[in-house]
């Protein structure tokens, strides 16, 4: 597959692909689409060049990984997972410009944001203030609430998970069909047992369930501090909306969903996919759990920043230099 401009190369696949498949007369395909043969032989009996080769070996590669993972990943991601697994070195401009002729690209993802204003009984300041950045695991967690249409009913289910925003894993998970208090208590409850030690900054928004006297109490059991969105802010909680959003494009693209019993099994096998099997390139195409597990047992855990995005570096650049 030459990715160079030749213009005529479709014209030289499609002579050889008809003279193969029907016997068509290559002097007469050539004639009608205004090329000498002697330039059609020399195309055909070319030596194939090792740039060319490679640009082969790496669309075989683009194909096999966009089929196994359902065409969720963009060419950033396709880069980082082809060098990670296959220890290549493919630059992510080669692999753009590769996937681009095979006609590949990932789920583009809708953004859909909805606010339900409730009356708290208790609310806390933003004391995360959109500092996502932690050094080591149980410093900050995040939480929320989300829905999936069950297909074919009227109803829904709640998916309430907590992230950790060290190593971005789901620490503890619950789905039901009601979205009420038992739904984010049993997440918390799950999320202590398995990390009873913890005592991170706790940041939500200003849902009924996490401003109730009840909650409160959990929390200040544990001593752990509460943080909270402000109003119709959803960005004060980015990795949360971010994890949702991740769900939902490749979740649907990943399974068949067609009732509830295979909407919940895909909800429960794409988070342990997310956790275990999908590496993110800021963690140097290591995975959530991979993170997590070299953190925990380590007197230091690695650290790893978040880089700055390129908007507001520009800005910087210009305004603050």
């Amino acid at each position: 597959m030459r990715l160079g401009k030749l213009r005529y190369e479709s014209k030289y696949l499609s002579i050889r692909h008809f003279h193969e498949a029907n016997k068509w007369s290559i002097e007469w395909m050539c004639k009608q689409l205004e090329i000498s043969r002697a330039a059609y032989y020399k195309w055909l009996h070319r030596e194939t060049p090792e740039q060319e080769l490679e640009n082969i070996k790496l669309a075989e590669l683009i194909k096999e990984y966009d089929e196994r993972f359902n065409h969720i990943l963009g060419y950033r991601r396709m880069t980082s997972w082809i060098n990670h697994f296959n220890h290549t070195n493919y630059s992510k401009n080669r692999v753009h410009r590769v996937m681009k002729k095979c006609g590949i690209h990932s789920v583009i993802r809708k953004k859909k944001k909805k606010y339900n204003a409730s009356t708290p009984e208790t609310i806390a300041e933003n004391k995360l203030n959109r500092d996502f950045y932690a050094t080591a695991p149980n410093q900050k967690w995040v939480t929320d609430v989300t829905e999936f249409k069950i297909p074919g009913e009227k109803k829904k289910l709640y998916l309430s998970a907590i992230l950790d925003l060290y190593d971005r894993y789901p620490i503890s998970y619950v789905v039901s069909r009601r979205n009420d208090n038992k739904l984010i208590f049993k997440t918390f409850d799950k999320a202590i047992a398995s990390n009873p030690d913890a005592k991170p900054v706790f940041h939500s928004d200003r849902g009924f369930q996490y401003t109730s006297k009840v909650f409160q109490k959990k929390l200040k059991e544990q001593e752990i501090e509460q943080s909270m969105s402000r109003v119709g802010h959803c960005i004060d909680n980015g990795p949360t909306e971010g994890f949702w959003g991740i769900i939902k494009t490749e979740m649907y693209q990943m399974y068949e969903i067609t009732d509830e019993a295979s909407l919940r099994y895909a909800i429960q096998d794409y988070i342990k996919f997310y956790s275990e099997e999908r590496p993110q390139d800021r963690y140097h195409c290591k995975t959530p759990l991979e993170v997590r597990k070299e953190a925990l047992s380590s007197m230091k855990p690695k650290e790893y920043p978040i880089p700055e995005n390129k908007r507001i570096e520009k800005y910087k650049e210009k305004w603050c230099a």
